[in-house]
């Protein structure tokens, strides 16, 4: 049997390995922005909010920071993942 992991799930896995994150909620905030443009049809799977701490961001700039999160969600991006909020801890 298969198990299908939710968009959010999926970014939480891939940011969990990509990054090494060290602490990491990912939201789904898509139903805040029903009606809106890019927003999804279910409700579901369109915009995020990350909060994420990893080793990998010491001594780097925030908007290194951010590319970082953005690179290893390219993919997402590419399939529709229209906004993404992220907050560094």
């Amino acid at each position: 049997m298969t198990v299908e992991l939710s968009v959010a799930e999926q970014i939480h896995a891939r940011l969990l390995q990509s990054l090494q994150a060290t602490h990491l909620e990912v939201i789904d905030e898509s139903y805040l922005h029903a009606g809106h443009t890019g927003a999804s049809d279910s409700g579901v799977g369109s915009h995020f909010r990350v909060k994420i701490a990893s080793p990998l961001f010491t001594s780097v700039s925030r908007v290194q920071r951010h590319r970082l999160v953005y690179d290893s969600l390219q993919d997402f991006i590419d399939q529709g993942l229209h906004a993404l909020a992220i907050e560094v801890l």
